[in-house]
């Protein structure tokens, strides 16, 4: 079954706060672990063109700390890390984002809801530190978010 989905929109909410937006055509519980499982993430969350993600390291818990990855093609590499505040499956997840040093701690909420077969997700994220941020936002996150539609069509349609 092939449903049309609305592109990635990216609403600026405050001075330091931006909802991200897609609907997907599978049940939420699909798009969730998309979200929250290694062997998910590592074939779609890869931000610019070139990344690949080697480290993704999950506990999915209130308390839990999660650890992300990437290298690119040229050897560089950049890795984030937070805390899970509230896991709620499969309804939603809030967590912080660190990229270390002088950057600032962000806190994240994310939803998912479903009405007849298409989950709509909800990235909401506080204490953004300037405009470039944001369209690096609506950059990688409408990039990353095709790529994770075509990888969940490919796995919901598999016999």
């Amino acid at each position: 079954m092939s449903v049309t989905t609305r592109p990635t929109t990216l609403t600026v909410l405050s001075d330091e706060e931006i909802a991200i937006t897609r609907d997907f055509a599978a049940p939420r519980e699909l798009i969730f672990d998309m979200h929250t499982r290694p062997e998910h993430l590592t074939k779609w969350l890869l931000g610019p063109e070139g990344w690949t993600m080697p480290t993704c390291e999950i506990d999915l818990r209130p308390g839990g700390a999660w650890h992300f990855g990437w290298r690119n093609v040229d050897g560089d590499e950049l890795e984030m890390t937070g805390e899970y505040r509230e896991v709620v499956r499969p309804e939603r997840y809030v967590n912080t984002e660190r990229w270390g040093g002088e950057w600032p701690e962000t806190l994240i909420t994310t939803t998912f809801t479903e009405q007849d077969g298409v989950t709509t997700v909800v990235f909401i994220q506080r204490d953004l530190w300037d405009e470039d941020a944001f369209r690096a936002h609506e950059r990688d996150w409408n990039r990353m978010f095709n790529i994770l539609a075509d990888y969940t069509e490919k796995r919901s349609t598999r016999p």
